[in-house]
């Protein structure tokens, strides 16, 4: 019998379970969908043997602990991941299993043949020669982010359970709601969780580890413009929908998403809608340094200034918040957490690929929170789409990193 058994199954389980998390909502979880999967992994993480299972209605998350089976003092460490998915289609996902893919060959998604996984757009396909594929059927995200996560996790602790000769410390696992919104992390009960260091299994492909993230802010802009009728509206007419496009033209043009990459900061506008009367938009700002960071807000709220200035009543205005920090900054304090994952990657033969995220994940807030939580891979590729795929011999190496990381850190 092999230890991975029952990790194709779950994941495939989990992926058709609707959770896409929603922006407007004003409760936590965000959606319904996600506290019925916290519920149904409430019930499996009992079924498997975990111990102090429970469900934390103010939170949404599921937390359980696999005591330790070691005499030894050694840290106690958490394994996290998200239930919900991005913003695409989430609905009846039908996964498609493609066996010992050749590492060259189109794979069609749809019937019709319409939508593909091919070499010349992904060319990330030829490194799963051999491998089984899981994809979409080309109408939803597939949801490898983050329920490969949860699979590994929970198909990790089942390996546990079943080998007490491992011998490990205390872990504890947390699945929890609204990373993609950017809000799940917000109440996350670290005393709750009370563990020395966590890890997120939320990064790509095979090797990635993670420590270092964006600092992130967003900008919600509303400007208030005065309509009048075109023909009758010289120096009167205020139109909100061009000042609109002023402001984001005063931003850097070269930095937008499109046109950075690596450790380059940027403005990306989220959206616009509006009338000459009145108009929003929404602008979120990225940047690995802090004072470059702090640099790019204080320039959006000086675009602000620049125009008031020409009315006689404020015409922008704008509601700044940060997000989440660099994690960097709390986890460089102490980096044998680091050393412990790469060193579990090593022993497995797997290259560690340590590259700063170009976004953010929960560790980024939990970090701050007072447990140092970088990120590892979970395996999926091409995410929050519906070109998502995952190989299953991708999961089945992140199972074993965590599974070596208990081993590690016990020895």
């Amino acid at each position: 019998m092999s230890k991975y058994e029952n990790l194709l199954p779950r994941f495939l389980r989990y992926v058709q379970i609707e959770t896409q998390s929603d922006p407007t909502s004003m409760t936590t979880p965000s959606t319904e969908s996600q506290i019925e999967f916290a519920l149904i992994l409430k019930e499996e993480l009992e079924a498997l043997g975990m111990s102090d299972v429970l469900y934390n209605e103010s939170n949404g998350f599921v937390m359980a602990t696999l005591p330790a089976n070691t005499e030894k003092e050694v840290p106690s460490i958490g394994f996290i991941a998200h239930l919900d998915t991005a913003d695409f289609n989430a609905v009846d996902v039908k996964p498609q299993i493609i066996e010992n893919y050749d590492g060259q060959s189109t794979i069609p998604l749809d019937q019709a043949g319409k939508y593909t996984l091919n070499v010349k757009d992904f060319p990330n396909l030829k490194n799963y020669k051999g491998q089984t594929l899981i994809t979409t059927d080309g109408s939803t995200l597939l949801g490898a982010d983050d329920k490969s996560g949860i699979a590994e996790i929970m198909t990790a602790m089942e390996i546990l359970l079943n080998h007490p000769e491992i011998e490990h410390g205390k872990i504890k696992v947390a699945f929890g709601p609204d990373e993609e919104i950017g809000v799940g992390a917000n109440k996350f009960d670290v005393d709750q969780f009370a563990v020395d260091f966590a890890y997120t299994m939320d990064g790509g492909p095979v090797g990635e580890l993670q420590y270092e993230t964006f600092n992130a802010a967003q900008a919600d802009v509303t400007i208030h413009g005065k309509n009048v009728h075109p023909g009758t509206a010289k120096n009167t007419l205020i139109n909100a929908l061009t000042l609109a496009i002023e402001f984001n033209n005063a931003l850097p043009a070269d930095e937008v998403p499109e046109k950075t990459e690596g450790s380059e900061g940027f403005f990306h506008l989220m959206n616009l809608a509006g009338n000459p009367e009145e108009a929003t938009f929404s602008i979120i700002i990225r940047d690995h340094d802090r004072e470059k960071f702090a640099e790019r807000k204080a320039l959006v709220l000086a675009i602000q200034e620049e125009i008031n200035r020409r009315f006689d009543e404020e015409r922008v205005v704008i509601d700044l918040n940060d997000n989440y920090y660099n994690m960097k900054e709390v986890i460089e304090k102490d980096m044998s957490i680091v050393e412990l994952a790469k060193n579990a990657m090593l022993e497995l033969g797997i290259e560690p690929l340590i590259e700063p995220v170009r976004g953010g994940t929960d560790g980024s807030k939990i970090s701050f929170m007072g447990i140092p939580t970088p990120n590892i891979f979970a395996g999926g590729e091409n995410m929050h789409g519906r070109f998502e795929f995952v190989a299953l011999e991708s999961m089945e190496k992140a199972t074993d990193v965590i599974v070596k990381i208990a081993e590690l850190n016990a020895k």
